[in-house]
């Protein structure tokens, strides 16, 4: 039976119903992203904790926002919290029970904040938590009186990270309470004291104290670290104590950027495996032992004894013999002391580039079959001695860098007895390639023929002129280098690698018609600053990913090889060419390719009426046109103007001398003839 007057009733209650119906079913909007049971709240402009969040997350991260305190009600609602990370923000304090209900948090994370200003009602929140395992106060301003205030009582604190703080000097106080620290960052600071500091961390393990400005580390008895960086410092000594019966357990010290004058006196039995000594003033002073024997070292502080040492007994180096990574880059080592290779029997990379070596002698020096890669470029090398036993003995030796040295002799056979020798740089030294056999033990060439093993051969700038056609017959090369060679002629000779070449370095050495359509692999190329007027066609059949053309004389780029090379090429090096302007089809073509990148794009130039532009001016289509129809209208005024002078000025003369037309005339045309 109808109902009359329900219809209006109904279409009103419908309304309310579908206005109701967004807000009843759908949750309210929050800034949080949630992810099973963490919420990522970053970069949402907040000023508190949100309070709309799923009460069982256990990971928070609040990064970059604008809250500035953590109120005594800002947890509460979130009793499963472990993590929670509240970096860069303005957070000035906590109140003091804003982890009432949070007592599974494990992981806080402060960094980059401002709890210089509320470091004492902060500390006392800190201590309520009784599971807290890592603790990130990095960048808050914190001196030590801070710090020591905020780390109270924090006995099961694991990790904790100071960094970027303000703390000039560590006494045994500040982290007195941390028992169980098994990792401590302190980089970043103005530390230029450490006294006992760590006297109550038997479990630290991982130590950064980089960046900062100690003179020194002395008495070093930490048995229990593994890892040490003392790093960017200014330490003259670094001295460990020799009376301790204990094995350390360093694995890894570095000291790398410093002012070591001597090597590190190391532990006299440890389990040392990497060693960095990099840009220090470090060099060895055995050829001075008849002059003086012992030194005297004063530390800072007259409590402490005073240390006597002799400098050149071979004891002092230490334990090595389970060091596997010596770093000794640029110091002012001339020579390696008598068996003091022979006390790292597992090393397998020693780095010395930037030195003073004079003389690289492998039969006295006796490396281990463990050592894998050798550096010993830009040192003052004139000399490598190896006889046939040391160099079988380096049978797993695979790179060796003898590059910028003054190396003019090598031993004949040098290369080829090093079995798995698998890349080799003597760049900048002046050895040939030998035409044959050398005859004699030292040669001033090499055969690299004879090293079959070899994948990476580094010849740039070594004067090289004729390169035999069958200097790299039998080889399987991946990567020649032969730049800064000028005139040497390679055509036949890298023909034998077609086959396996990918990177192939032919800058500045006058090449012009060079066929590369056979290497199907070469995947890197640099044919730079060899005054090419064009690109070779050939590379049009390759699929290269870099290409490196600088400093040539291209003018364009044909459109059918602009667009073979942007289908493959991910980098390109185009500054210091001569480009037309009016032809820039083929850079469009590289520009809308996105997997390419023009290096310095914003360098490159094109030639336009005798002037040079930045080509990315001259990439309107409009520039030529309108230049060209300017130059026509020029000239479309000009020359009538001329022409109308011209005519006015034989008008004006003619009316002024009107018997000097007669004259010209008569001059030219009436002559005298003989009957």
């Amino acid at each position: 039976m109808p109902i009359h007057g329900s219809p209006p009733f109904l279409l009103h209650l419908l309304l309310v119903w579908r206005i109701l119906i967004p807000g009843t079913c759908h949750p309210p909007v929050n800034h949080c992203k949630l992810m099973q049971n963490s919420a990522e709240c970053n970069h949402r402009h907040l000023s508190s904790v949100p309070v709309d969040l799923s009460h069982t997350i256990e990971e928070l991260q609040l990064n970059y926002n604008h809250i500035t305190t953590l109120t005594d009600d800002s947890l509460i609602a979130y009793p499963s919290l472990k993590t929670l990370s509240v970096a860069c923000n303005n957070l000035e304090k906590i109140e003091p029970i804003a982890f009432q209900e949070s007592h599974l948090l494990a992981s806080l994370n402060f960094a980059n904040n401002n709890l210089h200003v509320g470091y004492q009602e902060s500390s006392m929140a800190l201590k309520t938590l009784p599971s807290l395992k890592a603790l990130d106060l990095s960048e808050n301003k914190l001196d030590e009186e801070m710090a020591a205030i905020l780390l109270q009582n924090l006995t099961s604190v694991e990790y904790l990270n100071l960094s970027g703080n303000l703390l000039q000097r560590l006494d045994e106080d500040i982290l007195s309470n941390l028992y169980q620290l098994k990792e401590l960052d302190l980089q970043r600071n103005v530390l230029f004291e450490i006294d006992n500091a760590f006297h109550s961390n038997p479990k630290l393990q991982r130590l950064n104290l980089a960046f900062n400005y100690l003179p020194c580390l002395t008495n070093f008895h930490m048995t229990q670290l593994v890892v040490l960086n003392a790093s960017y410092n200014f330490i003259d000594w670094f001295i460990s104590r020799q009376d301790v019966n204990e094995t350390f357990q360093l694995e890894t010290l570095d000291l790398s950027h410093n002012n070591l004058l001597f090597f590190p006196f190391l532990p006299s039995r440890s389990r040392l495996q990497n060693l960095y000594l990099s840009y220090n003033r470090l060099s060895f002073y055995e050829h001075l032992a008849n002059l003086s024997t012992t030194v005297e070292f004063y530390n800072l502080k007259n409590q402490s004894t005073n240390v006597s040492a002799q400098l050149w007994v071979e004891d002092l180096h230490g334990d090595l013999s389970s060091l596997r990574i010596l770093d000794l880059r640029a110091n002012r080592v001339s020579y390696l002391p008598q068996g003091f290779v022979q006390k790292m029997p597992l090393l397998s990379r020693l780095k010395m580039c930037l030195n003073c070596l004079e003389i690289l002698n492998f039969t006295s020096e006796r490396f281990s079959g463990s050592l894998y890669e050798l550096g010993v470029s830009k040192n003052r090398l004139t000399q490598v001695e190896a006889d046939e036993d040391s160099l079988i003995a380096l049978s797993n030796l695979t790179y060796f860098n003898l590059s910028q040295n003054h190396l003019e002799m090598l031993p004949a056979r040098l290369f080829a007895s090093l079995s798995s020798l698998a890349s080799v740089d003597l760049s900048f030294n002046n050895i040939d390639v030998c035409l044959s056999e050398p005859a004699n033990h030292f040669s001033r060439c090499v055969v690299w023929k004879d090293v079959p093993s070899l994948k990476k051969l580094f010849l740039k700038g070594c004067n090289i002129k004729i390169m035999p056609n069958s200097a790299f017959s039998g080889m399987t090369l991946t990567h020649l280098e032969l730049s800064a060679n000028p005139g040497i002629n390679i055509q036949n000779s890298i023909q034998m690698l077609w086959r396996t070449l990918q990177h192939l370095g032919l800058g500045n050495t006058q090449i012009q018609n060079l066929d590369f359509s056979q290497f199907k692999m070469l995947k890197f190329l640099n044919i730079s600053n060899n005054s090419l007027s064009r690109i070779p066609h050939s590379l049009s059949q390759l699929s290269l990913k870099s290409l490196d053309l600088r400093d040539n004389q291209i003018s364009t780029i044909p459109s059918d090889l602009a667009d073979a090379l942007a289908t493959s090429l991910n980098m390109v090096y185009l500054t210091g060419n001569p480009f037309n302007c009016c032809q820039t089809e083929w850079f469009r073509t590289f520009e809308t390719q996105k997997t390419m990148y023009i290096v310095e794009k914003s360098d490159i130039e094109c030639v336009y009426l005798f002037h040079m532009k930045r080509f990315v001016e001259s990439l309107d289509p409009l520039f030529c046109s309108v230049e060209g129809e300017s130059m026509l209208w020029y000239i479309l005024l000009i020359v009538p103007v001329c022409v109308s002078s011209l005519g006015i000025s034989i008008i004006v003369l003619l009316t002024l001398k009107p018997k000097l037309l007669e004259r010209s005339i008569k001059k030219k045309c009436l002559k005298s003839t003989s009957y």
